[in-house]
């Protein structure tokens, strides 16, 4: 392959104010440098998580102060320089040459024409997948994976409870589920303005779909169960539903947050938990060291990557669009009408 030259400037979306999606704009910044345990790759494509809505507000600082406030948390891209001397954990990863194709979540900065991780914290891609489609694999799959299997200690055979299963961790979740032969229970709104997010959960395997619009999914957990419950909760709205998630626990059942949508509970009693010998785990992924990052990221590559090289696992795609697009794609997410990940490209 051709040396590709590495120019002085990028493309990057920089955050110099908070507020709607008009805050988002393309600008020229310095193309970043990598350690020497780092690799310098020419990102192909992105894809948009919520937490990249909460950054555009001004609700996440920063991971990088005092450098340029890029938002993106994953990518698919191609290798530009590797990794001068690597050691430890990164010495696994020296296999990745300029010309690779790998993916992998990072703190921010993938909204942009080129980024730096760590090389031991990059992942292949998936054998005969698309950078485009492989940049909507790492946050999704990682975050439900880590919380269902790492944290909530799911096995083959048992059962848990997704809210928000046309989303992305979402549509990841009911596959892992299905691969790993669980039983998974998700909540989603109806079908409406054309999208059944109900049918596409369905099609994915869920065992069960409830729609949290005109359902009671707790009575509905108790029905499906025969009252045993499940075991795992993996809960991205908090609010009113905590309440709820517990009486649709187990005995020793887990909940695993990882996001508060609807804000804080008013009427959780932690009391509820001990009956049940129950747990909550609050857990995030973007604010994790990078020893952390790491560990989960080889972890899952081990465990998972098999599966999406053979086509078991795979991204649902809602929506492509380019970076030029990027005030677009925020709206697209911001109304909730998406079923799995909305990708933006950035590499032609």
């Amino acid at each position: 392959m051709a040396h590709r030259t590495v120019p002085a400037t990028m493309r990057a979306v920089v955050l110099t104010e908070f507020g709607g999606p008009e805050v988002l704009r393309l600008t020229e910044v310095p193309v970043p440098v990598p350690a020497a345990d780092e690799l310098l790759v020419r990102v192909n494509a992105t894809a948009l998580n919520r937490a990249d809505l909460l950054q555009r507000r001004g609700f996440y600082p920063n991971p990088f102060p005092g450098e340029y406030d890029i938002p993106g948390m994953e990518f698919a891209g191609e290798v530009v320089s590797a990794a001068a001397s690597p050691t430890g954990p990164a010495r696994r990863a020296a296999r990745f040459k300029p010309g690779d194709h790998v993916m992998g979540i990072v703190s921010g900065g993938a909204y942009a024409e080129y980024l730096t991780i760590p090389a031991a914290q990059a992942m292949r891609t998936p054998r005969g997948m698309s950078l485009t489609d492989a940049a909507a694999i790492p946050e999704v799959f990682i975050t439900a994976w880590d919380a269902l299997v790492l944290q909530g200690g799911l096995t083959p055979g048992g059962t848990a409870l997704v809210h928000a299963g046309a989303s992305g961790v979402g549509t990841a979740a009911i596959q892992i589920c299905r691969a790993m032969g669980a039983q998974i229970i998700v909540t989603c709104s109806g079908a409406r303005g054309g999208v059944d997010k109900m049918q596409a959960c369905r099609d994915l395997g869920a065992s069960l779909v409830v729609d949290y619009t005109t359902q009671d999914f707790a009575k509905e957990v108790a029905d499906y169960t025969k009252g045993r419950g499940v075991d795992v909760v993996l809960d991205v709205i908090g609010g009113d539903y905590t309440v709820r998630n517990v009486a649709c626990l187990a005995q020793k059942g887990r909940i695993i947050q990882v996001g508060t949508m609807a804000g804080p509970s008013k009427d959780f009693n932690v009391a509820s938990l001990m009956p049940k010998r129950a747990s909550i785990t609050g857990t995030v992924l973007r604010p994790r060291p990078k020893e952390e990052k790491i560990a989960v990221s080889r972890a899952f590559a081990e465990a998972l990557l098999p599966d999406f090289d053979a086509g078991v696992l795979k991204p649902v795609i809602d929506r492509q669009f380019t970076l030029d697009q990027i005030v677009a794609a925020h709206e697209h997410m911001e109304a909730n009408a998406n079923i799995g990940k909305i990708v933006v490209t950035i590499a032609a």
